[in-house]
């Protein structure tokens, strides 16, 4: 937790962005993994992070816009859970650390939103995304659990982003901490990826690091000699030489405040000149981001310069042909990169994405696209002084993708179906950083960088 201050400028901050009522923030439960008592790790909701602090199941939060009033809902613990448990602090103790003052059972939720619904007042409330959190705000408002994501509050869900969005100096702290955790994560995956192993062992101490040093991995560990599937869970390969692992890997701290870093390493310490032809055009993609994001520019702008980086690295190893501009326009890049550049990242790994990406990503002057490969870009906006945003181009030879654009003989002017062929058997590669953007430019989150260089990647490998 930082300090109660913090903690009551941001609840501050937020009541004077809307315009009335009171604002509903729901704490996460408990989720049971198999058995009631056997829970998996408990995750509190970000945004009553962000705004309460605190990381104990079955809290709520109200802040009322109206009379600058805030309230804490929740239930002291009994002898039974003391017994199990341990002495845990009160509710209004809880309550005080963070600057609120009025504590309350947990029960008393009902009154009071029930209270402000007769008055006809204003209820805010974000999207749910948990089953429970759904019937709950079924219980308090009368809205049916179904329909409970399309009567969240759009004023609320805009002010939170413009709250969360640019991180505080004690927020990037934090992520830099994270970071300096996803250097240990993936510097060890590197030192253990040897012919012969398996791709579990590996994922499964990547794991370990991140809960030593924290509360657990920011996402699903992706690890994996098959890079060709972007989000591939599947560990269950042993590594073999000649193939490139691929890791997208990062950590959750104690705060919940994350990393996300990907790097893709020859099993076995050397790459090949095929391999380096194309690690060395996405590594170019990589640096040309990382070089144009800045304040004032769209996300969508850097995107798009990167792709032209690629088609030219393409190009130039005859996988692709003709203007790379055009390539660009038409979309034919996106064979080779079907997702985009980067999203937001903070105290989600894709941050604040629970309250709607068109709104996290894009805004009134920059909206999705529907072109394949440019629809998948999460952040398009324009860039800002304090946005954390991942740089995470890639290439990848889908064989199933390129089997269907050549049967529909889609792009055929900028891509030469003969020679990309010969690399349905490469896999795919993908390298990520976390970056800060600055007063002019953008920077590295992490005390350390993790190897990504030619040289850097092979020297750690074959320490």
């Amino acid at each position: 937790m930082f300090d109660s201050l913090t903690y009551q400028k941001r609840r501050k901050a937020l009541r004077d962005k809307m315009s009335n009522g009171i604002i509903l923030i729901l704490g996460n439960n408990e989720a049971p993994a198999n058995y009631p008592d056997n829970t998996y790790k408990f995750r509190q909701d970000s945004s009553f992070v962000y705004f309460f602090g605190h990381s104990h199941p079955g809290y709520a939060g109200i802040i009322d816009i109206d009379n600058g009033t805030e309230y804490f809902f929740g239930n002291d613990v009994d002898m039974d859970d003391i017994i199990w448990m341990g002495p845990q602090p009160s509710v209004q103790e809880l309550a005080a650390q963070v600057g609120v003052e009025k504590s309350f059972p947990f029960d008393k939720l009902r009154d009071f939103v029930g209270k402000a619904i007769a008055q006809k007042r204003a209820i805010h409330f974000l999207p749910p995304y948990r089953y429970d959190n759904m019937l709950l705000l079924e219980e308090l408002t009368g809205i049916k659990a179904s329909m409970t994501k399309h009567h969240a509050s759009l004023e609320l869900i805009k002010a939170v982003i413009s709250l969360r969005a640019a991180k505080e100096d004690c927020e990037i702290a934090e992520i830099d901490k994270a970071c300096n955790v996803g250097y240990e994560m993936h510097t060890a995956a590197m030192r253990l990826c040897k012919p012969g192993v398996s791709e579990q062992y590996i994922a499964g101490v990547l794991d370990g690091i991140a809960s030593s040093y924290g509360r657990m991995v920011s996402f699903a560990t992706i690890l994996t000699q098959n890079g060709q599937t972007l989000h591939n869970h599947d560990h269950s390969h042993i590594l073999q030489e000649g193939r490139m692992m691929l890791t997208d890997a990062g950590a959750e701290l104690m705060n919940y405040y994350c990393s996300d870093h990907t790097r893709t390493i020859p099993v076995g310490g050397k790459f090949t000149s095929r391999q380096r032809d194309v690690y060395g055009i996405v590594l170019a993609c990589h640096d040309k981001a990382l070089e144009l994001a800045r304040p004032g520019v769209t996300y969508k702008s850097v995107h798009l310069e990167v792709c032209k980086v690629l088609a030219n690295g393409l190009k130039e190893l005859g996988l692709m042909k003709g203007n790379v501009e055009d390539a660009v326009a038409a979309g034919a890049h996106a064979l080779f990169l079907p997702h985009g550049l980067g999203h937001m990242m903070g105290l989600d790994v894709h941050d604040m994405e629970d309250l709607g990406q068109c709104y996290v990503g894009y805004d009134d002057e920059v909206q999705p696209s529907t072109q394949f490969g440019l629809a998948s870009l999460r952040m398009g906006r324009r860039l800002q002084k304090g946005f954390v945003i991942t740089d995470e181009p890639g290439c990848y030879f889908i064989p199933a993708l390129i089997d269907k654009w050549k049967a529909e003989k889609l792009h055929t002017d900028f891509l030469n179906f003969e020679a990309i062929e010969k690399y349905k058997d490469f896999g795919g590669i993908r390298l990520e950083d976390d970056i800060l953007i600055t007063d002019n430019g953008s920077r590295f989150l992490g005390e350390k960088h993790i190897p990504i260089t030619f040289e850097e990647v092979e020297a750690i490998m074959n320490e």
